[in-house]
């Protein structure tokens, strides 16, 4: 397939769906805003493993596709919290089986 074709391709919803989520991290990171803002250093804490480099990253690119929201609040030293979106807010029931397939599974495997 051609570089044109590449592009002219139309991708299926699972695609697409999964380019907005993909990896282990935002997964984890929409996780952990599921039920409140959190500010970047309680979010590297819940994620163990992540660097600050790519929460930042994650963070940025989820908030780049409307699904994480950047508060900035003007006082010293910087505040800054992140939460979901209305629109990321659609994603709970998706991890909630996400967790409930990953605990059948864990118990599986174990």
């Amino acid at each position: 397939m051609s570089k044109s074709e590449k592009k002219d391709r139309i991708k299926c919803n699972i695609e697409v769906a999964m380019e907005a989520i993909d990896g282990k991290w935002k997964i984890l990171i929409l996780w952990y805003l599921k039920d409140d803002k959190k500010r970047f250093n309680e979010l590297q804490k819940c994620i163990y493993g992540i660097t600050q480099k790519m929460l930042i990253q994650k963070l940025r690119e989820l908030e780049q596709d409307g699904i994480v929201h950047r508060e900035v609040y003007p006082v010293v030293p910087p505040k800054v919290e992140y939460s979901l979106t209305e629109y990321g807010q659609t994603l709970k029931p998706i991890l909630k089986q996400l967790y409930l397939w990953g605990e059948k599974h864990n118990q599986r495997v174990n």
